[in-house]
Formats: structure tokens, C-alpha cells, sequence
């Protein structure tokens, strides 16, 4: 083993893709998921447990942590102009997916973000977005392009549950134009304005844990029961 990590797991084609490969390397992970059912569909949160599963098959027991994350997006919608909001969205997602790692004993946070293939991946916006994590960042796609992405993906065996439709979090309140390269000082300036200790303890207390093994069935804990389930992994 190389330690702990958790990972941004999106329902996407990427995320599974980082996680397997930093997997390969000896790392434990654990995965956190936003969802923000009940304003969309559930489905975004059935496909991160479908994949969650099916990456536990490499490492026998892991954790999935459920966010909802609609009550900190309605914050950032109410106070902030369109450009920036999803700076803001993933900045606070990796507030609160570091609190989540920390107290599953995680070192590390992993993204499957790749350089540019979206509007929150270019240079400028990761290095303001990743100031928000309280621990290290690993990004093992970054410098892969979408097609060999999707032949890891595909020889892995999660391609078809990713391409599967749904109604991520990240798909709610989208500006049609978001900001490209955001200034660290303008979003902190807009930051400003929220209780962002507050806003990230709500999301964490309001958060579903489901413990997974392989072979074998899910459980879900929530409360003080999966906090102590998450605190000495599973």
C-alpha cells in the first residue's frame, strides 16, 4: 500500500479512469460524490455507486461518500455573477471533499481532470480552484486527451455506465459563458460574503456514507454511525 486517497468522483467517463490508475500505484481510495437530487434526478447518484462498486472489485472495501450539494449552490447563485460560479462550485468541493478525506484517513485528494478539456480545467482555473483543497491534489490524467481517456475507460470496464444519462450537479446553474481564468483575488473577494466554515459543516452533516466490499452488499451509514465507520475506513 501506498496510504489513503479519495476521489472526485463525478459519473463521468474521467474520475473512474484517475481513481484505477492511482489504485495501479498501491493507493486505498475512497470516493465522494455531488449530487444535487432532489432538485434533478437520482440517477447521477445511482451511476457514482454502480462505478464506485465496480472499482471496489480492485481493492475489496471502500467508501462512497453521497454529498448534496444543491444548498451550496442556491449560496453561490443568490451572491455571485454568472462567470465565476464554477470556480466557486469546485473550490467548495474540495472544501468539502478535504473534510470528508480527513476524516477517512485520507492523504490526498484525486481529480480526473485532463488540461483544458473544460472550462474549470484550464492552467488558470485549476491553480485558483486547487487553493481551496486543504490537501494535496493528484491529477493523473492531466495530460492525457479525451480519446485515450476513453480506451482506459473502455478496457476497464466503466465506459458504459458513464455515458449513461443523468443530471450531474455540475449540469444546475451553469452559466452559459463561464469565467476561463479566474483571479484568485476577485474570487476570494466574492468569497467574502459566505460563512464558508458553516456552509461546508452542513454539507458534511447532510452527507449519505455507504460502505462497499467486494464481494459482497452494500451498507449505509449516516450520523455518528458513519462518521465512526468513515474515521477507520472499511
Amino acid at each position: 500500500m501506498s496510504g489513503r486517497a479519495t476521489v472526485l468522483l463525478s459519473g463521468g467517463i474521467d474520475s473512474p479512469v484517475a481513481a484505477y490508475r492511482m489504485m495501479r500505484r498501491g493507493l486505498r481510495v475512497d470516493f465522494v460524490h455531488f449530487h444535487s437530487h432532489p432538485l434533478v434526478s437520482a440517477a447521477s447518484r445511482e451511476k457514482a455507486l454502480e462505478l464506485a462498486t465496480q472499482l471496489t472489485r480492485y481493492e475489496a472495501r471502500s467508501t462512497l461518500a453521497l454529498v448534496p450539494f444543491a444548498d451550496v449552490q442556491r449560496e453561490i447563485v443568490a451572491r455571485t455573477l454568472r462567470p465565476l460560479r464554477v470556480v466557486l462550485y469546485r473550490r467548495f468541493m474540495l472544501r468539502i471533499a478535504s473534510a470528508i478525506a480527513k476524516r477517512g484517513g485520507s492523504s490526498a485528494l484525486i481529480t480526473g481532470e485532463s488540461l483544458g478539456q473544460v472550462a474549470s480545467q484550464t492552467l488558470e482555473n485549476m491553480t485558483v480552484i486547487e487553493q481551496a483543497a486543504n490537501l494535496p491534489m493528484l491529477r493523473p490524467l492531466v495530460g492525457m486527451d479525451k480519446n485515450e481517456i476513453v480506451v482506459e475507460a473502455r478496457r476497464l470496464g466503466t465506459f458504459e455506465t458513464s455515458i449513461l444519462p443523468d443530471q450531474d450537479c455540475c449540469s444546475l446553474f451553469v452559466p452559459a459563458h463561464p469565467e476561463t481564468a479566474a483571479r484568485l483575488e476577485a474570487v476570494e473577494a466574492v468569497e467574502a460574503q459566505f460563512d464558508i466554515e458553516a456552509m461546508v459543516a452542513a454539507a458534511v452533516a447532510k452527507t449519505e456514507f455507504v460502505g462497499l466490499e467486494f464481494p459482497g452488499a452494500e451498507r449505509k451509514v449516516r450520523g455518528d454511525v458513519g462518521k465512526e465507520r468513515v474515521k477507520g475506513g472499511v
